[in-house]
């Protein structure tokens, strides 16, 4: 069963960049206080997550804050290193914690897993995005095609805040 309204996100350890290097951080810690918007996407440096959906959130940030939203969070099955230069690379600075979910621990906990193995990426997650009030589930939102950004997209969150 996948991740709906009114769930509570599973308790998963993931790895953020730090300044100190590589660190662990279960998902409720980084994303259940107050209001996140967290998007999921299949692979870092991948077309439509490179050139569509991360760099949406980077520029759109400013308004998602003003609609009250307090952490704007990407998760993808990627380890910690490629997200980091990943987001180097888009320029997310504060504006979006990167969370690396390495093994897809978070993606098969929340059912919102991605066969991708026909593609030679293995399993990764599907791309979503949610707005999580205190780590529960008030609206979620998947894509029905891995390449498309339209439920999931910045611009779409925005007009439901």
């Amino acid at each position: 069963m996948s991740l709906s309204s009114g769930d509570t996100i599973p308790d998963v350890t993931l790895t953020t960049m730090t300044k100190d290097g590589p660190a662990p951080v279960g998902s409720r810690e980084a994303l259940g206080t107050g209001t996140v918007v967290l998007f999921a996407v299949p692979g870092a440096f991948t077309p439509a997550c490179s050139d569509q959906h991360l760099p949406e959130y980077v520029l759109r940030a400013d308004e998602l804050r003003a609609k009250g939203v307090d952490k704007i969070a990407c998760i993808a099955v990627n380890d910690v290193f490629v997200l980091d230069a990943w987001g180097r690379s888009r320029e997310t600075g504060d504006s979006v914690v990167m969370l690396a979910d390495g093994n897809g621990d978070f993606a098969k906990a929340v059912g919102l897993e991605l066969d991708a193995t026909g593609f030679g990426l293995g399993v990764r997650s599907q791309r979503y995005a949610a707005v999580l009030k205190d780590g529960v589930v008030s609206d979620i939102w998947v894509e029905s095609v891995p390449s498309d950004v339209t439920v999931s997209s910045a611009d779409a969150v925005l007009k439901t805040l």
